[in-house]
């Protein structure tokens, strides 16, 4: 008995290796087992809809975690890897993805970026979402910050799909969708595109309704800068139609005499009520001054610059809201111009001739109502009388050749006198001035011709 322990003591130790060597070889020979079941549940799940889909192996034991969107696509998954060949059990960890009550989806676009929140019902749906709204914003960054539930209404990505047509049209806002209600916000990115996000909102699927539309329009722009150094009137901004773009760049070609009207204007709906009449008086105002800016903003009036002389300073100030319409604001921002040297007699007469050349002072027809257009010249007229303090001037009124003389020469002298009452409003002394009518006795072209009539009717200062 004890020779029979003595023997087993020398053998048994070689069991160990022995062992160590099986283990082995059936660990090498279950490790392709195992990957192959694995990728062949994998292929299996192909067709189904999951996310974070983990699968583990052991031997052909087969633990399938997922989130699945609905309990027929759990289903679907476990039972198709239990029919892959080769697996013996599987150890079913999938769950559904929970349900968002109420479900909601945000598209939000800012300054920099547009960013997409709340919830989308699958990871395809939540890429698609995301390229589309890189598709409309191109250029601008889209930030996904989707997550995944279940609970979507029915069309809900034809919805989302449309509404992200509209982020583009805004320049900042959000839309919102809760359940079958949507919301929107923001600012439109140019005038029309309000209207046209309410006229799109008309195509939303089938049980999708607005609850809320507070999408705001751009302000309604239009400007006006007056440069003294490139001799230019800039008219940009926009304007309701043609007529009234017509009848705008005609009201400031009379206004503006020694300036070149730049027209970049362009036609968009949206203006505010009376706008023809406001920009026109505005541009009135806007040809008194050496240099400015006009600004109109919705229902706001913004005049900047320098007037030729401090009367004229503080009769735009006084006068400027007089001339808009009821509930339009002004903000008047008048300096003066720093006063020009003073001028001899000759300097002064080739300085009146250059301007009259340039402009005229123009009346209501066969009478001698001074035109609201001849504002500019007259005080241009004004500042120039003003460098040339000692001198007399003749202001001498002259009519074309149409009607009878008697009513021509009268005529003559009354526009004349208009002018000086003018002159002497705006603080220059009566005493230097003399009227004259000359009616169509010194024509300077023939009055055959409309044209030729238009330059016979005239008004001229004479220094004496």
């Amino acid at each position: 008995m004890q020779k029979l322990f003595s023997w087993a003591g020398k053998w048994w130790p070689g069991l160990i290796p022995l062992a160590v060597m099986w283990g082995f070889a059936a660990w090498n020979n279950t490790l392709p087992v195992e990957a192959d079941l694995s990728a062949r549940s994998s292929a299996a799940l192909k067709d189904t809809v999951l996310d974070k889909t983990r699968i583990a192996v052991d031997g052909r034991d087969v633990s399938l975690a997922a989130d699945a969107f609905s309990e027929e696509g759990r289903r679907d998954a476990v039972m198709a890897v239990e029919t892959v060949p080769g697996v013996r059990l599987v150890d079913d960890r999938t769950r559904l993805v929970p349900e968002a009550k109420p479900f909601v989806w945000n598209a939000e676009r800012d300054v920099v970026r547009v960013t997409l929140s709340g919830s989308a019902p699958l990871p395809s749906m939540k890429g698609r979402l995301t390229e589309a709204a890189r598709k409309e914003v191109g250029g601008v960054e889209v930030a996904d910050q989707m997550g995944l539930a279940r609970g979507a209404p029915p069309r809900f990505e034809a919805a989302a799909m449309l509404l992200l047509d509209q982020i583009g049209k805004l320049k900042d806002g959000k839309i919102t969708i809760t359940d079958t209600k949507v919301n929107l916000s923001g600012m439109a990115r140019e005038l029309g595109g309000r209207e046209a996000i309410a006229a799109a909102l008309k195509n939303l699927p089938e049980g999708f309704s607005i609850a809320a539309n507070e999408i705001k329009a751009p302000p309604y722009i239009f400007q006006a800068y007056k440069d003294p150094v490139a001799a230019t009137v800039t008219l940009t901004g926009y304007v309701p139609d043609n007529n009234v773009h017509a009848a705008i760049a005609t009201s400031a070609s009379r206004k503006f005499f020694t300036e070149k009207v730049v027209d970049n204007l362009k036609a968009s709906i949206g203006a505010p009520g009376s706008f023809n009449t406001a920009v026109v008086a505005a541009l009135g105002a806007l040809s008194r001054l050496s240099t400015g800016t006009l600004v109109v903003s919705d229902r706001e009036v913004k005049l900047s610059g320098d007037a030729l002389y401090e009367g004229a300073a503080n009769e735009i100030r006084a006068g400027l809201g007089k001339d808009f319409p009821k509930n339009w604001q002004y903000k008047p921002e008048i300096t003066v111009k720093p006063a020009a040297g003073p001028v001899d007699g000759t300097v002064c007469q080739q300085l009146f001739s250059e301007l009259l050349t340039k402009g005229k002072i123009r009346f209501a027809n066969k009478r001698a109502d001074i035109d609201p257009d001849s504002a500019g010249i007259l005080d241009r007229l004004i500042e120039t009388a003003l460098r040339c303090p000692t001198t007399n001037i003749e202001v001498a009124g002259h009519t074309d050749a149409d009607g009878e003389d008697s009513f021509n020469q009268a005529l003559s002298e009354k526009r004349a006198q208009a002018v000086i009452d003018y002159l002497v409003r705006a603080g220059l002394p009566a005493s230097r001035f003399t009227a004259v009518g000359h009616g169509s006795t010194q024509p300077v072209a023939g009055n055959d011709t409309d044209e030729g009539k238009a330059q016979n009717r005239r008004i001229e200062f004479l220094v004496r």
